[in-house]
């Protein structure tokens, strides 16, 4: 991650505008200062990431295909994927989780899949984070393959979230 240069502590935030005193509000930011939030913070923000949304599903207890993440629009770029999964009932004997992610990059479609969540305990988690490139209106999709002893008994919340960088 990209440091914040120091902001110039020694100098003044304020100045005095010398050329006209009698103005109602004779102040304003210093050369210095104006420069540090210009140049340093500025730019920082204007390059920092925008989150684009979040899926939250809870009480899911089958397979999801294939789903877009819900975006107004795909422009093509860089995005970072982000998710979170948990078993929060498990199956009385086995269970199995597998989170994947899908984009399509140079018309290729791509899909990076996490391990299998195999714990079978509340305790089983799984999160992961990749950036991906994409097309222009290529839809970025989420996916769970899911497989319990008893079908339907074990249960499982996720999160998704989509960040653009640019």
């Amino acid at each position: 991650m990209l440091t914040i240069a120091s902001p110039p502590a020694n100098d003044s935030v304020i100045e005095l505008d010398e050329t006209r005193r009698d103005r109602r509000d004779p102040f304003f930011i210093s050369k210095s200062w104006l420069l540090w939030v210009q140049d340093a913070l500025v730019s920082r923000v204007q390059n920092a990431p925008e989150l684009r949304t979040a899926v939250v599903l809870t009480a899911q207890n089958a397979a999801i295909g294939a789903t877009p993440i819900p975006l107004a629009s795909v422009n093509a770029g860089r995005y970072r994927i982000s998710f979170f999964a948990r078993i929060t009932t498990p199956d009385g004997v086995s269970s199995s989780l597998t989170i994947s992610i899908g984009f399509t990059d140079g018309g290729v479609a791509c899909t990076q899949s996490g391990a299998a969540i195999t714990g079978n305990a509340v305790t089983s988690t799984q999160s992961g984070s990749l950036v991906v490139q994409s097309d222009a209106n290529a839809p970025l999709t989420y996916a769970v393959s899911y497989a319990s002893n008893t079908p339907g008994a074990m249960v499982y919340r996720l999160s998704v979230v989509c960040e653009s960088l640019g």
